[in-house]
């Protein structure tokens, strides 16, 4: 454990002197997560678990709308399924955790635990598969995995993390290619709806798509220092699973094909891209949508305060629950209104509602907003739907901020001079003309640490040569220095 990360984190460093230092401290702060005594894996603490809830929920009814049902899947995986498909075992072989081991007993195979379970859940539906009848098949599951990460960050990148894995089988390659495009569809929908993340949604180069997949398609955010995150991938599998471990059918001509197969996923990750989407020097701002209190009632300790303003406050947070509201009441004695304040704005709480004696006699209380620190008063009555309808305000806000700061921060290269030029320091997106070469792609890599983030989805002419090497542009890419 690197010196200082087990000390008690009393103060936020800013943003601007240290970002990388100003979210760990954030994490820890709001008791998000906290580092465990096992190598790179992290506690989720109940607050950061709440928030995971909440976007698990959101997504999995999403899932279940589009026709998909859950299911689970062991966490092992014997060695010689994971080696049956070669991309894939060499796309993980770096990362890959091995169980030799059951009690003093060496095992006979070695186990695999699941960095990803495309071979296991291959094997099930070559015994499930029989007739197109049979088909499509849409499972998801949601479960850990571990990948042997060196380098980790809290949520960012962990030996293991939480996340979920759909898995589908279909009769044709127009219906798998469908079903990648419309889980990617279904990923950038939740990610802006729900977590107020604009995404870039498009398609991996070759280098960077997932080990085994025909296409790799992802959508990338972009952080608050500038840097890109891939916020979730859906992957075109084609036949390439499907015929190393058997997956046929009989087709409705008779003849036996093997399925075309997609898989896709998302991961505690996210937590990480609100965080440094949202988040400011006093802690975080949380969407309404994904805040575990939507709102805080603060009374104000005057006088007989028990007796006058806190069954007040009381009758309030009975009404905002009833009304769907998720509120908790702050009538804790030992804390000022002020740390009160500061505590509920570092855990980044949407709306705070203050009550005190002189609210009472006016029938009203004080709002005040974590995005925009605006404070304004509100009538009591009525105050449950004009708190819903503020929620809605402050979440609309939040992902307008950051549309016009990911906008700000993308910028089209002219040049190669330009091209290097901007990613000086960390910028945002740069779109530069592409030739389609790996050469130049990981060139451009080695010397100015950026990658290829995303292509687009439509195929469609480079604006001029490429910017690298001057040869003949293929397309427009939209590269960036990324997490």
């Amino acid at each position: 454990m690197p010196a200082g990360q087990e000390t008690f984190v009393t103060e936020i460093t800013p943003r601007s002197e240290d970002f990388s230092r100003w979210y760990t401290d954030v994490v820890r702060r709001a008791e998000l997560a906290d580092y465990s005594p096992v190598k790179g894996s992290m506690v989720i603490r109940p607050y950061g678990y709440a928030i995971w809830e909440l976007m698990q929920a959101a997504l999995d009814a999403r899932l279940k709308a589009t026709g998909h049902v859950n299911a689970y899947f062991p966490l092992f995986i014997p060695e010689s399924l994971l080696r049956k498909e070669a991309a894939h075992v060499e796309g993980f072989a770096p990362e890959v955790a091995w169980v030799t081991h059951g009690g003093d007993e060496e095992l006979e195979e070695r186990l695999v635990v699941r960095p990803t379970s495309e071979a296991i859940i291959g094997t099930m539906y070559a015994k499930w598969i029989q007739s197109w009848r049979d088909l499509p098949i849409l499972i998801n599951q949601w479960a850990n995995v571990v990948r042997w990460e060196k380098v980790t960050r809290l949520f960012l990148r962990t030996t293991e993390f939480l996340w979920q894995e759909g898995h589908t089988a279909h009769e044709t390659e127009a219906e798998a290619e469908a079903e990648a495009l419309r889980m990617l569809g279904v990923y950038k929908e939740f990610s802006e709806r729900e977590l107020a993340m604009p995404v870039l949604d498009g398609r991996k180069t070759e280098s960077e798509k997932f080990a085994g997949a025909q296409v790799t398609y992802s959508i990338e955010a972009l952080m608050g220092d500038g840097r890109a995150l891939q916020a979730g991938t859906s992957h075109n599998l084609g036949q390439n699973f499907a015929k190393v471990f058997d997956i046929t059918f009989q087709a409705r001509d008779k003849s036996v094909q093997h399925v075309w197969q997609t898989s896709w996923g998302m991961t505690t990750r996210l937590i990480g891209g609100v965080i440094m989407t949202h988040g400011d020097d006093s802690g975080l701002i949380l969407p309404p949508r994904i805040a575990p209190h939507q709102a805080v009632i603060v009374p104000i300790p005057r006088g007989n305060w028990q007796e006058t303003v806190l069954p007040r406050a009381r009758e309030i947070e009975q009404a905002l629950t009833a009304a769907g509201v998720r509120v908790v009441l702050d009538d804790r004695e030992v804390h000022s209104p002020g740390w009160k304040y500061a505590e509920w704005e570092l855990r980044g709480v949407p709306l705070r509602i203050e009550i005190g004696p002189r609210d009472i006699a006016r029938s009203q209380v004080m709002l005040a907003r974590r995005d925009t620190r605006e404070k304004a008063p509100a009538p009591i009555d009525g105050l449950a739907a004009h708190v819903g309808a503020l929620l809605e305000e402050i979440q609309q806000a939040l992902l307008e901020r950051a549309v016009r700061f990911r906008d700000d921060h993308t910028a089209r290269a002219a040049s190669r001079d330009d091209f290097m030029q901007a990613f000086q320091g960390r910028p945002g997106f740069v779109i530069a003309a592409w030739c389609g070469g790996e050469a130049c792609e990981a060139a451009i890599k080695a010397e100015l640490q950026a990658t290829i983030r995303n292509l687009p989805l439509e195929p469609a002419p480079a604006s001029g040569p490429c910017l690298w090497c001057g040869q003949a542009g293929q397309t427009d890419a939209w590269f960036a220095k990324a997490y």
